[in-house]
């Protein structure tokens, strides 16, 4: 307590006294950093299990992870010494000391884990090592250890937690839907099935099997068996590239598939899940400009590296990295990535043989007529031109007559003010979007059945996120069930959508909608609608004469001067900024 004068008047301050945490307390503190949600306990548990030398685990989950957990591995399991050891704070076996921080190569070595995790759960401990005669079985609750015991297991460890943040409500109370957090728990694991193919991986949730995945497969197949057969036909090899004390292969997607974010970059760093800026502009830089701006290409790196040219030791998740020389990662991952584009190139390229000059006369072709925009086979819904104009605030598309076509593309018109240029598509999509997200003109999506469902394989939190807004997908025409194993099945789309479009369209959602974190109804039908209206615009083909009735309709919307996404609908040069460039001003 100290006194004081301010103000004219005297005042008192309590200063509290400086304490150390209790070790329980202290343990919730670290849990708040690494162990977010469920999938963050299962991470840092089967990192354990690997760490020691499991060739079999097995995870277990109940409700999202919040009501249960078990991890159940081989390994080389611990004595009841290490056991009760292993449940103190900062107490580890693959540190020694400060030596070794330049030298980690196994997964776990912060020895804050365990002890976190019990320290907000009600926590199971069950170990043997191989010729031990018993097991060693430990119980705690909220980091209070109630109960240390000899058991019957078989070598390996056992460890089970359940009601996570059990006294912890404020935590508890942010837990996201069992969908959802059941989800990430099983991307996790798939991230560790991916860096470690050796070891056979087994996922049990809520007393169903989801997936069991054979030791000894092979990186390959592994990567395959996440993409889905379809996909995983089109992958690349990332053939090995060896740089100055570091190792790089993988596998990586055609340009066709990159998409917006990382979400499908899957890098391992001497066996663990890692995400650094500079491995993703290798990756970008290797396709030399043939990625749209704003898209990143899928793929699967594994590296090897010498570990005192990476720090690991960054966040208590250590999923962020460090890397010394990282400028030199990144040359290594773009010259791989490039010579894999270019065998794929050299093996595509058809073999011609060669014909006398005279045997080859070049062939003569009609000019392509110029249609406004391109043409498609494909039907998109019609706009009724029909329905009369409701009184708005915005120019009457009257004050507009057309002159022509520009590179049948763009309607050429004239104001009263000068020179415009009217983008059909742009214009299409805002009326589109208007129409489909405020349920205008009373008309419903037209919809096909399929009469083969499509298959979608877009991973276990795509397929959560798509199925969190059924209803919003049905509205817009489709119908979406849960097929398992990351897998949707979808019965009904569009009638404009072909049926193999749909994992193209349904890719394109998921990327806008991981924009927003947990987005809501209102902005996933916003989302959905941008991305209908994109579509269908591109598969109409207006004709010219069209150009009229189709700015009376653009100028029924609310924001006619713009696309969904912001792009012009249609741009005027006037008079006067005409006779400036031709010098008549």
């Amino acid at each position: 307590m100290t006194l004081g004068r301010g103000g004219g008047r005297d005042y008192i301050r309590i200063v509290p006294q400086i304490r150390v945490l209790p070790d329980v307390l202290a343990s919730q503190v670290a849990a708040g950093e690494v162990v977010e949600r469920p999938a963050s306990a299962v991470k840092e548990l089967v990192e354990n299990s690997l760490d020691a030398g499991a060739g079999e685990v097995l995870v277990e989950i109940r409700r999202g992870g919040a009501a249960l957990v078990r991890v159940t591995d081989d390994g080389c399991g611990m004595s009841r010494e290490d056991a009760l050891l292993s449940l103190e704070r900062h107490a580890t076996s693959k540190l020694v000391d400060a030596g070794g921080l330049q030298e980690i190569r196994t997964l776990g070595f912060r020895g804050e884990a365990v002890p976190s995790i019990a320290s907000v759960s009600r926590f199971r401990l069950v170990t043997c090592e191989a010729q031990a005669v018993s097991a060693t079985e430990i119980q705690i609750e909220g980091g209070v250890v109630k109960e240390v015991k000899e058991a019957g297991s078989a070598p390996g460890t056992m460890t089970e937690v359940r009601d996570l943040f059990f006294n912890v409500p404020a935590r508890r109370k942010f837990l996201r839907a069992e969908s959802t957090e059941s989800a990430h728990i099983e991307h996790q694991l798939r991230l560790h099935a991916l860096a470690a193919s050796g070891v056979r991986f087994r996922f049990r949730k809520d007393e169903r099997e989801v997936f069991d995945l054979p030791a000894g497969m092979s990186r390959l197949d592994r990567v395959r068996w996440m993409l889905g057969t379809n996909v995983g036909k089109e992958l690349l090899a990332i053939p090995v590239r060896h740089g100055n004390g570091l190792n790089v292969e993988g596998f990586l997607l055609p340009a066709g598939h990159a998409r917006k974010g990382r979400r499908h970059q899957c890098v391992f760093l001497n066996g663990r899940p890692v995400e650094d800026a500079a491995i993703s502009r290798g990756l970008v830089e290797g396709f030399r400009g043939g990625l749209s701006d704003g898209l990143h290409p899928a793929a699967w790196l594994w590296i090897e590296m010498e570990p005192r040219l990476v720090d690991v030791n960054v966040h208590p998740a250590k999923r962020e990295i460090r890397l010394h020389r990282p400028h030199e990662l990144r040359e290594v991952i773009a010259e791989a990535v490039r010579e894999a584009l270019r065998e794929d190139h050299e093996k595509r390229q058809p073999v011609v043989s060669k014909a006398p000059a005279s045997s080859l006369p070049p062939a003569r072709h009609p000019p392509v007529p110029r249609s406004w925009p391109g043409a498609s086979s494909a039907q998109a819904p019609t706009l009724p031109l029909e329905t009369p104009a409701p009184e708005v605030a915005y120019p009457s598309p009257s004050r507009f007559r057309r002159i022509g076509v520009l590179l049948g593309r763009y309607a050429v018109l004239e104001s009263d003010d000068g020179l415009v240029l009217l983008d059909p598509r742009a214009a299409r999509e805002r009326i589109l979007y208007e129409r489909w997200l405020t349920g205008t003109e009373g008309q419903a999506m037209e919809t096909q059945s399929l009469l083969v469902p499509a298959l979608f394989e877009p991973g276990p939190r795509e397929v959560e996120l798509l199925l969190r807004h059924r209803e919003v997908f049905s509205d817009a025409g489709f119908e979406l069930e849960d097929f398992g194993g990351g897998t949707i099945q979808v019965t009904t789309v569009p009638e404009f959508l072909n049926h193999g479009d749909v994992g193209a369209f349904l890719t394109q959602v998921i990327d806008d909608l991981s924009e927003g974190a947990g987005p809501s109804s209102r902005f996933a039908m916003d989302r959905l609608a941008r991305v209908l209206s994109r579509r269908a615009a591109l598969q109409e083909s207006p004709r010219p004469e069209e150009a009229e009735a189709l700015l009376d309709r653009l100028f029924r919307c609310d924001l006619p001067y713009c696309a969904p996404d912001g792009r012009p609908t249609l741009t005027e040069f006037s008079l006067r900024e005409l006779e400036k460039r031709f010098g008549g001003g």
